[in-house]
């Protein structure tokens, strides 16, 4: 082994955000962004060799480079380094579903338990550079296998156990992955779902070395015999040291599946030192993340989310994380309160989904608990919408706690845009400020720069160190996705504006933005205004073809329980949103939805909406992301109801 460990020069405790030193690191970050990535590595990262350049980037080129021939460890940074002054305490306090099981992991429980994973892998001949499928459930040895991967250098391909085995094979196949790490079942809202059974059926299609299932549930399972093997069995003997792999900084850390719009998932490739600083950094700032803070980030491992700030983010910072097996809303709404009353969690991390699912239950199940410790209360995934935001600001956090509400995406490895602790403006649904080193960009459809309050797309005109690298497999698709349309710049694929004060908004994506006579709509800005009124949970909002207008306004909007629809809601919605926004944004038609289309991560699929309105089912596209395929059939049925009525 050569080189020396690079240690940490400063505390990353050392800087408190206000509204004087966020301008003063933004700026640096911005005008001397090589200096300031240099100081912050130094700050945030423990190094076994340093870099030779910083940033290598090129937008033209669609070239991501960053920290070029620095070596480091991801799991050491995560976990080893901590032990000298951390290694009693909680890394991850554990629930399972529905609270029935729990467990306390220490850091050196979690080196332990790493390294005697790290150890069963290389003894099945997994090494550096290998691509290994994680299919299992939010468990701590869900934790451990990614970072087990991180530190003998194997790259992880983590797919939500909510996925059919179609979709996990498509995910197989494409990665290369020769290696599964399963469970026999995962328990979510006190419904198994057979995990290992989904491999077996996945690898009809796909072609595997071995599969690693770990014991959960305890059912009994078929093992497919060389092939299949028990984790509990062959980590016996294995020893509880194990040398991390000194890793290049752009050596691929993971494989992380998102869907387009069309076409199948794309497999979008992070690194290692880049994708770690940046997430460790977003961890720290983004949430004001503090040494005696407890935090909760409720996203499963299978997303983005889970990535940076279930995992990499909070262990790089030594926090103590708090994981739950179950579903946030079942069997007990009160439960996810309760669960923050036990563990005195002070930061929460959740999307808008759960917020509005939680508030549909009323305010009695927060009476349960006191939810005191709370200071700071997290948003992601979509805008959340400023009814929700209400309810999350003044019941849930009494009204004390700051709302973060970030704008990012799987792509950008970290948070982008957000409403900083203590800088800047409170505003139910805007992104508000860029993070440090990110410079965006609103243009229109030539790429000119758009004047303030105008609505355009957004681009970001500098590279940032937690940046995609490619898509794997595929960099043509890469290149032309986020780089060709406006050149020399990273294309986003939303729509944003920026208000008079400067706060950035994100009005949804391009494919969801409507063309009204020739006015742009933000399907998100509708959908705020639908959900303002108190029988509607959820709302939904699309464009359809119409002959003088070009796109008219469809809604489809979820009721509130207990809520009958009855047709005077739709003068109701229509007024609502006339008020909100204009006439020009009324629904022309507003449909009644039992559910809405969403992906395991919560988002809404429009383009499923769009294709039932139009009759064009042959091209509703991949469904596999889908979580629960049975609302596809739902609302093609209840919408040709409505059309016969």
């Amino acid at each position: 082994m050569t080189g020396t460990i690079q240690k940490n020069h400063a505390s990353i405790f050392g800087t408190t955000l206000n509204q004087e030193t966020y301008q003063h690191l933004y700026q640096q970050s911005i005008e001397q962004p090589e200096l300031f990535w240099a100081q912050q590595a130094e700050r945030f990262i423990t190094w076994f060799k340093t870099w030779h350049a910083v940033n290598a980037s090129d937008f033209n080129k669609g070239e991501i480079k960053w920290f070029q021939n620095a070596k480091l460890n991801v799991c050491y940074n995560c976990v080893d380094r901590h032990l000298p002054v951390k290694a009693l305490q909680p890394a991850i306090f554990w629930e399972g579903d529905n609270a029935n099981r729990r467990q306390t992991i220490t850091y050196q429980m979690l080196y332990e338990r790493v390294c005697r994973f790290a150890n069963v892998l290389k003894s099945l001949g997994i090494s550096k550079g290998d691509r290994v499928c994680l299919y299992l459930p939010m468990i701590p040895e869900a934790v451990i296998a990614m970072l087990a991967c991180a530190r003998i250098g194997a790259i992880h391909s983590v797919v939500f156990a909510g996925f059919s085995p179609h979709a996990l094979a498509e995910r197989i196949t494409d990665a290369g992955c020769k290696y599964v790490i399963t469970a026999d079942e995962a328990i979510r809202g006190a419904k198994s779902v057979p995990l290992k059974k989904n491999v077996d059926e996945a690898l009809l299609q796909a072609k595997v070395r071995k599969v690693i299932v770990i014991k959960n549930s305890g059912a009994s399972i078929p093992m497919l015999l060389p092939r299949d093997v028990w984790y509990h069995e062959i980590s016996r003997q294995a020893s509880l040291e194990c040398e991390p792999e000194w890793m290049d900084a752009e050596d691929p850390l993971f494989i992380l599946y998102t869907s387009g719009s069309t076409g199948k998932p794309k497999g979008v490739v992070h690194t290692s030192g880049g994708y770690l600083l940046y997430a460790a950094m977003t961890h720290r700032f983004a949430f004001d993340y503090q040494p005696q803070d407890v935090y909760w980030c409720t996203a499963d491992i299978g997303w983005i989310t889970g990535h940076s700030y279930g995992v990499y983010g909070p262990l790089a910072n030594a926090a103590t994380t708090v994981m739950y097996e179950g579903v946030l809303t079942a069997p007990d709404p009160s439960l996810v309160w309760k669960i923050v009353d036990r563990y005195q969690i002070s930061i929460f991390y959740t999307a808008p989904t759960a917020i509005r699912s939680l508030m549909a239950f009323g305010d009695s199940p927060l009476s349960k608990s006191k939810r005191d410790s709370l200071r700071i209360l997290g948003t992601v995934g979509e805008p959340i919408n400023p009814e929700a935001w209400r309810w999350y600001h003044d019941k849930v956090g009494h009204g004390k706690c700051w709302i973060v509400d970030t704008w990012w995406q799987t792509e950008t490895g970290g948070v982008m845009l957000a409403p900083f602790p203590k800088v800047g403006n409170q505003k139910p649904g805007a992104a508000c400020l860029p993070f440090f080193g990110i410079k965006p960009i609103i243009v229109d459809e030539q790429g000119k720069e758009v004047e303030k309050t105008q609505k355009g797309f957004l681009t970001i005109s500098q590279s940032w160190p937690g940046q995609v690298r490619t898509i794997y497999g595929n960099p043509v698709r890469f290149f032309k996705g986020y780089f060709v349309q406006y050149p020399g710049k990273y294309f986003t694929g939303d729509g944003a504006y920026q208000d008079q004060e400067g706060d950035y908004w994100i009005t949804g994506r391009v494919d969801d933005v409507i063309n009204v006579a020739g006015h742009r709509l933000g399907t998100a800005e509708i959908e705020s205004a639908l959900v303002l009124h108190p029988a509607v949970a959820e709302a939904a909002v699309i464009g359809i073809p119409h002959a003088v207008k070009g796109e008219s306004v469809y809604a489809f909007v979820t009721l509130v329980e207990k809520q009958i629809w009855q047709d005077s809601l739709v003068g109701e919605l229509q007024k609502e949103v006339a008020n909100m926004i204009g006439k020009l944004a009324v629904p022309e038609n507003i449909e009644c939805a039992p559910k809405l289309p969403k992906t395991r991560s919560g988002k809404i699929m429009r383009r499923i909406l769009r294709c039932i309105v139009t009759g064009e089912l042959d091209k509703i596209g991949d469904v596999s992301t889908l979580a629960e395929p049975e609302v596809l059939e739902q609302l093609i049925s209840a919408h040709q109801a409505k059309i016969k009525s």
